[in-house]
């Protein structure tokens, strides 16, 4: 499995490729909670096109995920490509209602300045992007 993480202004993009196991799924929560504070919110944008095999754990980390933006009051998780099985279940655990849907990884981080920009938000102190392999 890997996890790659990249911080944009005003979102995380978090690629995950591979087999997302049990096993796995520490290593999927660490990251997440490591870049938590990388976005004001914050905003994880989830591509997990790449997976070739996930069981629960996925619903779990994402959930967990959830469970923190609650506590917090804010946050936005949204799923870019997600497969028509993740859909089901999500569905299913009716956590669906409470991600956003994208088809783009590119399109979704320009929506996303686009939004803040119209805002007026202050510009950070962070650069525009970095990179980062877990």
């Amino acid at each position: 499995m890997y996890i790659e993480t990249i911080r944009h202004l005003h979102c995380t993009v978090v690629r995950a490729g591979g087999e997302l196991d049990h096993a796995g799924r520490v290593r999927f929560s660490a990251c997440i909670n490591a870049v938590w504070d990388w976005s004001v919110g914050p905003v994880l944008v989830f591509d997990l096109a790449d997976l070739d095999f996930y069981d629960s754990s996925v619903i779990g980390v994402l959930a967990m995920a959830m469970q923190r933006m609650e506590e917090q009051g804010s946050g936005r998780i949204i799923l870019v490509r997600p497969s028509d099985h993740l859909l089901s279940v999500l569905r299913l655990t009716d956590l669906l209602s409470r991600v956003e849907l994208r088809e783009s990884v590119e399109e979704t981080v320009a929506e996303l300045m686009l939004d803040n920009s119209a805002r007026g938000s202050p510009s950070s102190p962070h650069p525009g992007f970095s990179a980062h392999r877990h």
